[in-house]
């Protein structure tokens, strides 16, 4: 089917407009998390004291295998799941100058109105992309990125909605989806029919699959960056050591088992989606060049992502050791997915060398 110009532009424009208004959150959010009033202590004090009723004591963001009436996990449960909103925290602190509170609260709230708007702005431009070609939006490496993207965004405010995470941690969201649409620019693709290899009806199963798993691991990417600086941050604040950046960042997060959690849960939601988009491929192979597994590069760097996720997952449930380990496991499943999406489409020779540039 031939592009439509016109709804081509429109998508264009709409894309442009989608990154415009994601810099505005951005901003909003690093007002808020500048100048918002800090987290409350007394959140970390009852869960140390939540601890010390089950007889044991830890420093936050360490590990330590509990007692096996689970009585650390219990009383884990119910401290992670408060929300730790600024807006009814006290700070003896005196305001920074030129910010008010106040207003970075209204500067937070401006930043996630931006968002949602940000993102009915990246839909369209996908909508708008798919009806100029009719077909689905992700049939090259721009629309893939685009789609990545925009699954991240919603994650996040369905988080942000339901209390999960604080609005303000949208600063290091926004950071992380600006740049990846950055990168998408770099290989942008006008809208056109899709190459005969991807005409299939799998491309709405096993592509949109990877789509949702990317997207939902990036979120959990930025979760176990935050998570680590954080234990970092309380490491060295124990100690009595000098913090320094990046550690500087973590003063105003959350408490890292927070973060932690959160990292968890984006994780175990994220790989059977990713499991069943690497089997959804595997048959659509079949279909395509007549065999399920042919060692095509994506196919391995698919399958080693596989591995590398997997083995977060069972670092995380073996001990103290297992995670303290596993978010720096989480980094490399990132690494090896960025590699997979941009090395595999731009450098390496592979049949699924679909970049479109």
């Amino acid at each position: 089917m031939p592009s439509s110009s016109g709804l081509a532009d429109a998508s264009n424009a709409a894309f442009v407009i989608t990154i415009v208004l994601y810099a505005v959150a951005m901003f909003g959010y690093a007002v808020e998390y500048a100048f918002g009033r800090r987290e409350a202590k007394a959140a970390e004090h009852r869960q140390l004291a939540a601890v010390g009723a089950g007889g044991e004591f830890t420093v936050p963001g360490e590990y330590a295998d509990k007692s096996a009436d689970g009585a650390f996990e219990s009383h884990l449960s119910i401290e992670l799941d408060e929300d730790d909103s600024d807006e009814d925290e006290d700070d003896s602190r005196p305001q920074q100058p030129g910010v008010t509170s106040k207003q970075a609260l209204a500067a937070g709230r401006i930043g996630f109105v931006a968002m949602v708007l940000a993102a009915v702005a990246h839909t369209a431009s996908l909508g708008l992309r798919a009806a100029a070609v009719g077909r689905w939006p992700w049939g090259n490496m721009f629309e893939f990125i685009v789609a990545v993207a925009l699954v991240g965004v919603i994650v996040w405010i369905v988080l942000v909605g339901r209390g999960t995470v604080s609005r303000r941690l949208g600063l290091f969201t926004m950071l992380a989806v600006v740049l990846l649409l950055g990168s998408a620019t770099r290989v942008y693709t006008d809208a056109a029919p899709l190459v005969p290899a991807l005409d299939s009806y799998w491309i709405a199963i096993h592509v949109f699959a990877a789509i949702i798993a990317t997207g939902v691991f990036l979120v959990g990417f930025v979760a176990a960056v935050l998570h680590l600086l954080k234990r970092g941050y309380d490491r060295k604040t124990a100690a009595g050591q000098p913090i320094r950046f990046p550690f500087t960042i973590a003063q105003r997060l959350p408490l890292a088992e927070k973060l932690e959690k959160l990292t968890w849960r984006m994780h175990v939601l994220a790989f059977p989606l990713w499991t069943f988009g690497v089997i959804a491929g595997a048959i659509w192979a079949r279909e395509a060049w007549s065999r399920y597994w042919g060692w095509d590069p994506k196919e391995v760097w698919a399958f080693i992502a596989w591995v590398v996720y997997a083995a977060y997952l069972h670092a995380r449930n073996t001990g103290s050791t297992g995670r303290t380990l596993a978010p720096w496991i989480v980094i490399i499943g990132w690494a090896v997915m960025l590699f997979n999406l941009f090395g595999v489409n731009l450098v390496v020779n592979s049949l699924h060398s679909y970049a479109g540039v």
